[in-house]
Parts: structure tokens; C-alpha cells; sequence
């Protein structure tokens, strides 16, 4: 089945030449069934390619899934044409009278600023306290799932001495839970980070299971035992060149970044990226979707739990 995104996103031609299933609002019209209603927070910088990277990861699904692309604030981002934030995203505002069945909020290029000092960090509490009455489950990613953890568990992150910046083996620890379903013992998945809360933090809180780990960067997937939280430190959304990209715009801008581990060739940053990430990556979605959304949430979205 497919997901719905606005008619004439620009994500649409590149879904339609990968072979993803996509349709639009008019054809969406005519499907005589109950649709999955997924709001995506897209918080960072360049709106389109995050955007892309998200709506291939949850279209690799039998269910329909109507997407809501939801900003922040009506602030311009400097790298996404306003036109764009103008025909596709709606402000939480707008939606915040809601329900959906899930909600992803992405991470953000915020590392090195207290939360308090983010501009928006009054708006990202509100919509957080949302969440929990409104949304059967959300995912918060990297900077996000942070975020979330200070927000809802007062747990403070720490700040690595250098970035957690690569590919990483990861090792499964729950893998009766169905967000690991199909998940091999030990998987690949993209860091880039500095935040890091411990794993005894984690494992202090009693709602939550930690469900895979990695050795450099401590807790990668943990959620709430009532599935409605699920926390994701790491990038599985990634392209294949996103990290190449991130390590070559650290050096234009003066920055002496480590090579991003067992990412490149040979660890030779001359050479192509070896990809190794995206399968995992594709089913850790999947699994959100169907075993942490579909399975739990009410027919009548006004019925949600709270």
C-alpha cells in the first residue's frame, strides 16, 4: 500500500523513480479504507532532504499512511525555499487540535546549545506534552530522542569529547520486542552525534526497555514499555552519502573532523561509502508502524488513550 503526500512534492518524482508507491490527495480520495494518519516534525535545516530520506523508510509498509509535514514555527529555514514550506508544511498550530495514530520528530544541528537556549525549546515542550495525549506512538530521532528523555525523565545528556561519527555495530537486547522483529543479532547503523546519555540513566527508568545497544555509543533504540514512546539515537534514515557530506561541510567550514568510522573504503574518505545500514533501517520503521501503531491504535483516533 502507499503513503499520501501533498500533490507536486518534489519527493514525489524521486518515490516514483525509486518505484516506491506513492498518491496523491486525489487519488487517496477514493480508497474506501481507514488510513494511517503519520505527522512528520521536521526540524532540520534542509527540509526536502530530510523529508525523502523519512517517507522511503515508511513506505515500505501494506498499510496506507496519509503524511502531515509539520513545522515548528513559521520561521524560515535558510535552507529550504519558502515556496516549499509554504505548498507542503502546515505549523503545529494548525494540527495541534490532531490525533494521529504516529508522529516522528527529527533530529536537529543542536549539539553543542542547552536545551533552553534553543529558540524553540517553549514550542517543543508543548508539542512533547501533546504527543502524550494525542498521538498513539512517536518516534523522536537523534537530537529528538535526546531531547525527549531531558523532557519527559529529566535525564541530562553529557557532551563527547568528539563526534560519534560512522558506521557502528549494534547489538540486539530485546529480541522478543516487536520493534526488533527480523532484526539480526548484530546490525549497522549511522551515528553522528556528540549528545550521550549512559546506559545506567536509561536503565534507571523503569517505563522504559533499552532494545539495542553499541559498544562507542551506548544506547541506540530504547522505548516505552506501553510502545507510545520510541527513542532512536543514531540515523537510519540516512543516504548513502549523508555522512560523506556532513565530514566534507565540517572541513569547509575550518573544522578538523575525524573521518567517519567503517563508513568509506578502507576507511579512505577518497573512496565510496560502503553502505551497509539501509535494510535494518527499512525495518525498524516498518516494525514502528505495524507492531507500535497499527497494532495498538483506536479505529476512532478521538479515542486515544491518554
Amino acid at each position: 500500500m502507499p503513503i499520501k503526500i501533498p500533490s507536486n512534492l518534489p519527493a514525489q518524482s524521486e518515490l516514483h523513480k525509486e518505484n516506491i508507491f506513492v498518491m496523491d490527495d486525489v487519488r487517496a480520495a477514493n480508497q474506501d479504507i481507514r488510513p494511517m494518519e503519520v505527522g512528520i516534525l521536521n526540524l532540520m535545516p534542509n527540509k526536502i532532504e530530510t523529508e525523502l530520506q523519512f517517507l522511503r523508510l515508511l513506505s515500505n509498509t501494506s498499510l496506507q499512511v496519509n503524511i502531515d509535514l509539520i513545522r515548528i514555527d513559521n520561521q524560515a529555514p535558510k535552507n529550504t525555499p519558502k515556496a516549499h514550506m509554504d505548498n507542503f508544511y502546515v505549523e503545529f498550530d494548525d494540527v495541534a487540535h490532531k490525533q494521529y495514530d504516529g508522529l516522528i520528530v527529527t533530529g536537529a544541528p543542536l549539539a553543542h546549545l542547552a536545551y533552553k537556549d534553543v529558540k524553540y525549546w517553549d514550542k517543543m515542550q508543548v508539542i512533547m506534552d501533546w504527543a502524550r495525549t494525542n498521538v498513539q506512538s512517536t518516534l523522536f530521532s537523534c537530537w529528538a530522542a535526546h531531547a525527549a528523555i531531558y523532557h519527559y525523565f529529566g535525564k541530562h545528556r553529557a557532551l563527547r569529547d568528539t563526534k560519534l561519527s560512522g558506521i557502528y555495530r549494534h547489538t540486539v537486547e530485546n529480541e522478543f520486542d516487536e520493534l526488533m522483529r527480523g532484526f539480526d543479532p548484530v546490525f549497522c547503523a549511522p551515528q553522528s552525534r556528540y549528545g550521550e546519555i549512559s546506559l545506567t540513566d536509561y536503565q534507571s527508568i523503569d517505563e522504559l526497555n533499552i532494545l539495542a545497544t553499541s559498544k562507542e555509543g551506548g544506547a541506540y533504540i530504547v522505548a516505552s514499555k506501553d510502545k507510545r514512546l520510541v527513542f532512536v539515537t543514531g540515523h537510519p534514515e540516512y543516504d548513502p552519502d549523508s555522512l560523506k557530506q556532513e565530514y566534507e561541510r565540517d572541513i569547509k567550514s575550518g573544522g578538523n573532523p575525524q573521518v567517519p568510522v567503517n563508513y568509506f573504503e578502507s576507511d579512505d574518505p577518497k573512496k565510496s561509502p560502503v553502505v551497509s545500514w539501509r535494510a535494518h533501517g527499512s525495518l525498524l520503521f516498518t516494525n514502528w508502524l505495524n507492531y507500535y501503531v497499527y497494532q495498538t491504535t483506536p479505529y476512532d483516533l478521538t479515542k486515544l488513550s491518554k
